[in-house]
């Protein structure tokens, strides 16, 4: 496969005239809500497409051929950083509003309503949490990793693939418009904390099975088998770690959230009663 170019102008451009469509739905939208996280939104969603900027338009793009740390790299911003991002900003009430009222209402609404069931399939949890789990695991398998290798249809399916299970799984995690509640919000920290595992898996394979996996990586002409050896177990060591703070950490964030709101107003006040004796 040959490598891209240092920036994609095709992809900037989309990833542009998306942020435009956000940014004029933010602008309607600012003036009828009065909500925190409305207003908060414009740079979330700005800040989660910079990432996709940075994990598929940038220069980082062009490295993922040559190292694997870089393309796991890529990976893990799409599916850990930008996915979040782009749920927190609530994409669907402010895209809906940003764009055209003919195109929204006589085109988007009704395939909406028609998808409405397929859509409530894939965002339950027990199918959200597949969908993230079998992008990694699937990705990561020799032969499926040689076709992203070498060729622009699959590699591009599969920077799209991954965005698009990082989406999905962290759906009924951040629960944006127009998600329902399917799972009591307990069950969230066990729902993130059980997807760690596969990728616990994955990630010590790679780092300790102590051979080169994938053989036909852009390092492999080169890099000695040492090095190539060395940068298969930097990316193993890089997946473990971010995985585990990317799930650990709102995992934590929820549990107290949780803590928090069982206990009596009242209670909360008590400490602050003695300490002032």
């Amino acid at each position: 496969m040959s490598g891209p170019e240092s920036i994609s102008i095709p992809l900037t451009l989309a990833l542009v005239a998306i942020a435009l469509v956000y940014v004029r739905g933010w602008s309607r939208r600012r003036g009828t809500s009065t909500h925190a996280r409305y207003k908060r939104g414009l740079g979330v969603f700005l800040s989660g497409m910079l990432v996709l900027w940075i994990a598929l338009a940038s220069p980082l793009a062009t490295a993922d051929h040559a190292r694997l740390t870089f393309h796991m790299l890529q990976h893990l911003l799409l599916m850990t950083i930008a996915a979040p991002l782009i749920l927190l900003a609530q994409p669907v009430a402010v895209l809906r509003q940003g764009l055209p009222d003919r195109f929204v209402d006589h085109l988007l609404t009704p395939v909406l309503r028609r998808l409405r069931r397929i859509g409530e399939v894939l965002t339950h949890p027990v199918s959200c949490w597949i969908a993230g789990t079998a992008v990694v695991i699937a990705w990561h398998i020799p032969p499926v990793f040689e076709l992203g290798l070498h060729s622009h249809f699959w590699h591009s399916l599969q920077h799209g693939s991954f965005l698009a299970g990082g989406l999905l799984f962290w759906w009924p995690v951040i629960q944006p418009w127009p998600a329902i509640p399917k799972w009591p919000r307990w069950s969230m920290p066990l729902y993130l904390f059980f997807a760690t595992l596969p990728c616990d898996a994955l990630s010590a394979f790679l780092a300790f099975c102590g051979r080169v996996i994938y053989s036909s990586h852009g390092a492999a002409a080169h890099a000695s088998y040492a090095a190539r050896l060395t940068d298969q177990e930097l990316a193993g060591a890089l997946m473990w770690a971010w995985v585990t703070f990317a799930y650990v950490i709102p995992a934590v964030v929820i549990t107290i959230q949780l803590l928090y709101r069982e206990v009596p107003s009242g209670a909360r006040a008590e400490p602050v009663e003695l300490a002032r004796c």
